[in-house]
């Protein structure tokens, strides 16, 4: 089985490519970034995917910048929009299979207890509404797709909280503030890639997906899981959101609810395997 992963260079593409990679006997791995294929193009992609014939294409690609979409959104909304439009077209076109990872933030994050798949869409921010588009483009230009919805995403190849917070725990900068009125999953990107490979194989009925590691925290509470599984002793104090003010609004409430697929296991677990693998 040929299979195309789109932004290998990220935090999630990386962990795709070595996923999928390492099972040389079921799959043909190729993996691009936008300096190899401009996925903004139309051209370009009609001529990618005529010479490489992927039968599975995975788009971790994305503007992921949620501050920046706020003075950017057009560019938001050609990378997580546009581009999606063009790449489900194509997959149609030559019938393969299409796998779009999204967001909790095409949510409200009003809804006590988190959001199931089937739920009403509603985005706060410019980065939630540029996905949105993508998502809408997906449902209505692909036939054989999945749409994955994750949060709070973290890994061995990216910037993320959990680094943040140790580095900023070794170097003295104490007591941390961190926000405790946002709700949401943490996953971590490996575990996000094994369970992509996972519903692949599994042939599971097409549709959208909620994929993140168990059990809802606020940031404040991840934080102090984070200096638990690390014995880092730091002093850690809750704060709102208001008290950091950031250019985009974070949603209270991004809790994902899987209902259609094997739960993904606790959070607290993946986190020592991420932390025991630094």
């Amino acid at each position: 089985m040929k299979v195309l992963i789109l932004g290998a260079n990220g935090m999630l593409g990386h962990d795709l490519m070595e996923v999928f990679g390492t099972d040389k006997a079921s799959y043909q791995v190729s993996g691009t970034d936008k300096d190899v294929l401009d996925i903004t193009d139309s051209a370009q992609i009609d001529a990618y995917f005529d010479e490489n014939k992927p039968e599975i294409v995975i788009n971790a690609a994305a503007y992921t910048a949620v501050d920046d979409c706020e003075k950017n959104e057009d560019l938001a909304s050609l990378i997580n929009g546009e581009a999606v439009r063009l790449l489900a077209r194509k997959c149609k076109q030559i019938n393969a299979t299409f796998i779009h990872i999204s967001t909790d933030y095409v949510f409200d994050g009003e809804k006590t207890g988190g959001y199931k798949e089937d739920d009403e869409v509603d985005p706060m921010n410019a980065y939630g509404r540029s996905k949105l588009l993508g998502e809408a483009s997906v449902q209505k230009d692909c036939d054989k797709y999945y749409l994955i919805r994750t949060s709070w995403l973290y890994g061995r190849h990216g910037k993320n909280f959990v680094d943040t917070m140790i580095a900023l725990a070794n170097a003295g900068k104490v007591p941390l503030r961190v926000v405790n009125d946002q709700r949401g999953k943490p996953t971590y990107s490996k575990d996000l890639a094994k369970h992509i490979k996972l519903l692949i194989e599994s042939n599971a009925e097409f549709g959208t997906y909620h994929f993140s590691n168990e059990n809802d925290v606020t940031w404040y509470e991840f934080a102090k899981d984070i200096f638990s599984v690390a014995n880092i002793n730091v002093e850690v104090l809750p704060v709102t959101s208001e008290e950091f003010p950031r250019p985009a609004k974070r949603p209270h409430i991004s809790t994902l609810i899987n209902t259609k697929f094997p739960l993904m296991r606790a959070h607290t677990e993946a986190l020592k395997d991420y932390l025991g693998s630094k």
